[in-house]
């Protein structure tokens, strides 16, 4: 799989807001090279759309297409998690207003909120980050959704949850 840089991103979501039609959302590793990880590599772009006419998943893909990477390079299969964080839509930042659309990317709450379920190894590194970046941040929110998670029985991922209950209580 190509890995994409912080360049290949910004070029990925002018062609969006210059050539697609309604408002998307850029979430993941691409919303943080953009924001706060500027070297960071991702191997997709994860575009959300805002908007729901039925044409969305189709635009994506042809775009990806024109735009010459792999065509996996976009994905929209983030859609399911960020439609399950209640009041999505009040918890983004303008990324960049183009011709034709607008894209955004989560604030720090919402950004932390997509990263909490999972919480890879990579996904604490990129909480870290944006825990010691963001102006705002509504930790009792995200420390509430912490504790709300589902049990498991995964140690790795238990100790990394540790971790960010810590960090969510130290501030």
């Amino acid at each position: 799989m190509t890995e994409l840089n912080r360049d290949a991103i910004e070029r990925i979501v002018h062609a969006i807001g210059d050539q697609l039609d309604g408002k998307w959302l850029v979430v993941g590793g691409a919303a943080l090279a953009l924001w706060v990880s500027p070297r960071r590599l991702t191997e997709d772009v994860d575009v959300v759309p805002m908007t729901q006419t039925g044409g969305e998943r189709l635009a994506i893909l042809e775009l990806a297409e024109q735009l010459s990477p792999p065509i996996e390079s976009l994905n929209s299969a983030a859609e399911f998690f960020v439609r399950r964080v209640d009041g999505w839509q009040e918890q983004l930042e303008l990324l960049y207003a183009g011709a034709r659309s607008t894209v955004y990317r989560p604030n720090a709450t919402l950004m932390v909120l997509l990263k909490m379920a999972r919480l890879s190894e990579r996904d604490l590194e990129a909480v870290r980050l944006v825990l010691d970046t963001a102006a705002a941040i509504d930790r009792p929110r995200l420390a509430r959704a912490l504790e709300a998670l589902r049990p498991t029985t995964d140690a790795p991922i238990e100790a990394r949850r540790a971790e960010l209950a810590r960090w969510l209580g130290a501030v």
